[in-house]
């Protein structure tokens, strides 16, 4: 008889960007600046009170999100980085052996761990051409087992945005008991028009929920605070199962203070998105067929040699994400970094030998 689950064994892991002392980490999708002055502050004036548990409601946090979403209180959930209301909708969704959570792949690399947590089957559609979800075959693959679909928009690692039209037809398809995860971790950084907001569909939808986080674009990733829009009855159903005292008091008020001067932060993501539009072109001159991203990051879709190119990037102290099989992330960072990860990459073969 064994103490612990049998299925751990099989679980995947969850591999970090590598953080290597001296070199231009590229690995993780942070952002280079500190958080803002005034999220200090308010960080600073929270730590004071460390002896004290936090808020168990995050009710102001809610508050202030339910202000800027136009929604209700209580159909906002906040959680300890979307990461964990990614664990939470399993726990919600999935009662039983042989439920299946569905995702594309590849996708965000938590969706396999926070399944097989819940207990639940994982079951995978290929991308599509251009290294985005191919919502048809995803829609095709529901089956009466399928509790949770996980859509990343823009998908991470591979950067393209689902389109508002085709996510329509999408929803319409996916029976009403199945929810749909929308997880829109690097929404502050889209910029097609075409693409996908999950916010406006919520109504006419009462299954799906969407995902956002204060880790990318409000450069807070060390905090650790996300938070879901949904029904009423999903947000109450999240709230239930969420660890206590899950998102600290500092990450609460940081949070706070984020959305206070949103404006003055979020103005950055112009910045990235010029870096983006600069590494991607400069890429492809070098022979790198990278694809559209919609996010903080490029792919190299490098598939056996992913790790080779780690290696080769690592080597010059400059540390990219490798998907070995599939390809390279690559955080865009600010220029100076940009040019050091350009520089890498025009030594490196961007097409195999022959």
């Amino acid at each position: 008889m064994t103490l612990i689950r049998p299925d751990l064994d099989t679980l995947p892991a969850y591999v970090p960007g590598r953080t290597v002392p001296g070199a231009t980490k590229l690995a993780s999708n942070e952002v280079a600046e500190p958080p803002a002055p005034a999220v200090l502050e308010a960080i600073a004036r929270a730590a004071a009170n460390g002896n004290r548990y936090p808020d168990l409601g995050v009710v102001e946090l809610t508050a202030r999100l339910a202000d800027v979403h136009g929604l209700a209180p209580e159909r906002i959930a906040v959680g300890c980085g979307s990461v964990t209301l990614c664990q939470q909708l399993v726990q919600v969704s999935c009662v039983g052996p042989g439920d299946e959570v569905l995702f594309a792949w590849r996708s965000f690399e938590a969706y396999p761990i926070v399944a097989r947590i819940g207990g639940a089957e994982i079951r995978t559609v290929p991308l599509g051409e251009g290294f985005r979800h191919d919502l048809d075959a995803m829609a095709a693959a529901i089956t009466e087992r399928t509790r949770l679909v996980f859509v990343c928009s823009p998908n991470n690692p591979t950067g393209p945005a689902v389109g508002r039209d085709e996510f329509v037809r999408f929803l319409d398809a996916v029976p009403a008991d199945v929810l749909v995860a929308l997880d829109e971790a690097y929404a502050e950084y889209v910029t097609d028009p075409d693409a996908v907001s999950g916010r406006p569909l919520l109504d006419a939808h009462p299954n799906l929920v969407v995902l956002r986080t204060f880790s990318k674009a409000y450069r807070m990733a060390g905090l650790r605070v996300g938070y879901a829009l949904a029904s009423a009855e999903v947000a109450t159903a999240l709230r239930k199962v969420a660890p206590p005292f899950g998102v600290n008091s500092v990450a609460q008020a940081g949070a706070i203070a984020a959305l206070e001067h949103s404006a003055e932060i979020l103005a950055g993501c112009a910045d990235v998105v010029r870096e983006r539009q600069r590494v991607a072109a400069a890429l492809r001159d070098l022979g790198f067929p990278v694809p559209d991203t919609q996010a903080n990051f490029v792919w190299l879709p490098l598939g056996e040699r992913a790790d080779e190119f780690a290696r080769h990037c690592g080597e010059r102290k400059v540390i990219v994400r490798p998907f070995q099989g599939d390809g390279v992330r690559v955080t865009v960072s600010t220029p100076q970094e940009n040019d050091l990860l350009l520089d890498v990459a025009s030594s490196f073969p961007a097409q195999p030998s022959s």
